[in-house]
């Protein structure tokens, strides 16, 4: 059967790494965008989840689709606006697709999707698994809702992998750049009490992994976290040895986070202690299992 992926987010800092591992490895790509442009060797399509409009073209010869799309959680403040913007293009955008399958033809088999540690909420030093209750809060209510709009996947045949995505370790993108500004300015210390768990993988291991759930016969949900989590104190003193900077021996009041960030200081604060026991089972290994060989391979690199 064709090696044919689809898929949503293609744009995003996981999307654009991914593409470029799976034309590597000779699949056929096609991806859908609200705004197409063209990316070379790429078929777009258009859709747009507001107006519930796809190109059903996007489906031909097509076996597994990798669900990437959402609003940066981290964009903007939440106001009651925004958090609705940012669970309708997570859930809405798979109802968009799972609709539209079910009055298509295709040959459709594994749906592949993302979600997030936040699921879990702020759980301090819990030790969290597949099996973990979800925590409480908008974080956690958004996972359930993206979770379960994936599972209806299975309704229609499909096999199923979600993967809950930790703090991803990238130089130029995604959360890093924005912690690294301060210590780069002489201004790092740690945030809160330094003591809340960071579930961290490296960029590799996380585009890996979804190349691994293409491959092979795994189904269910999975901590895409590296082994070894750390504190948020360990990852900021981490960065500072890296980037050849001081790290302040005060914190920085979550009192004050707050002030700045709203609501969205849980992202910052949230402590998630995850376990990838099950990742592991399922066969998976790592490249990246301490946080000092991630760094490493991205300031040295």
């Amino acid at each position: 059967m064709e090696k044919h992926v689809l898929i949503t987010g293609a744009t995003g800092m996981i999307g654009k790494a991914l593409i470029q591992s799976l034309l590597e490895k000779n699949y056929t790509i096609s991806t859908l965008s609200t705004h197409p442009r063209a990316i070379p060797h790429v078929q777009v399509f258009k859709w747009d989840v507001n107006k519930k409009m796809i190109d059903r073209e996007c489906f031909n010869g097509v076996t597994t689709i990798i669900h990437l799309a959402g609003e940066n959680i981290a964009k903007e403040k939440w106001t009651d606006k925004r958090k609705q913007e940012i669970i309708d293009s997570r859930i809405g955008s798979i109802q968009l697709l799972l609709e539209t399958l079910q009055q298509t033809a295709h040959q459709v088999s594994t749906f592949i999707s993302a979600s997030a540690v936040g699921f879990y909420g702020d759980r301090e030093d819990e030790i969290l698994n597949e099996e973990s209750a979800p925590g409480t809060g908008f974080l956690a209510d958004c996972c359930v809702q993206w979770e379960n709009a994936a599972e209806g996947a299975a309704k229609l045949g499909m096999r199923v992998v979600k993967f809950r995505t930790g703090f991803i370790i990238a130089k130029d993108e995604g959360g890093l750049p924005a912690m690294t500004q301060p210590i780069k300015l002489f201004a790092g210390a740690p945030l809160g009490s330094g003591k809340q768990w960071v579930p961290w993988i490296h960029m590799r291991d996380m585009v890996d992994m979804y190349i691994y759930a293409l491959e092979n016969p795994i189904s269910g949900t999975f901590n895409a976290c590296a082994p070894n989590p750390v504190t948020n104190k360990t990852l900021t003193k981490a960065l500072g040895k890296f980037l050849h900077r001081p790290i302040w021996p005060i914190k920085v009041p979550a009192k004050a986070i707050e002030l700045i960030m709203g609501e969205m200081s849980v992202i910052a604060l949230m402590s998630t202690n995850t376990s990838v026991q099950k990742i592991l089972d399922a066969g998976y290994r790592f490249q990246y299992t301490q946080l000092s060989e991630a760094l490493s391979d991205i300031y040295h690199s």
